[in-house]
């Protein structure tokens, strides 16, 4: 399964040159994260307030393809690639049109309010299967 986050390209996301600063992709494709979190059904909050667990980005891989310019229609594509016990790894692509302008491989891991690493419960990982 592939979730897609329509974004527009405002003035606020470019740099001098006209187009999407770099660190801005970063800001997609975690809105991206954060909506099909919300689509399967797991609400964060609940998640820290009741089980004491967030997620945590551990790693990023992400190459820049191409330039998504001001007005541009974007499509953010989030689709889990592996899940095990401790993390959650997933493919994502910022898209003009057909036009693939930034792919990423994020690593998600679950933490405890302390700050230490915690497998990720049963049924999330059945949720994301």
């Amino acid at each position: 399964m592939i979730y897609e986050l329509p974004v527009r390209v405002y003035y606020e996301d470019t740099d001098m040159a006209g187009i999407v600063y770099y660190a801005n992709y970063l800001r997609y494709i975690e809105r991206g994260r954060s909506e099909w979190v919300r689509e399967i059904g797991l609400d964060q909050n609940v998640m820290k307030e009741r089980d004491g667990i967030v997620f945590v980005v551990r790693r990023v891989e992400a190459d820049y393809l191409g330039a998504g310019k001001l007005d541009d229609e974007l499509l953010v594509q989030t689709s889990v690639k592996s899940v095990t016990g401790v993390r959650m790894v997933m493919e994502q692509w910022v898209k003009r049109g057909e036009e693939v302008l930034f792919y990423a491989l994020v690593t998600v891991v679950c933490m405890s309010l302390e700050g230490q690493p915690v497998r990720l419960p049963a049924s999330i990982r059945q949720m994301v299967h």
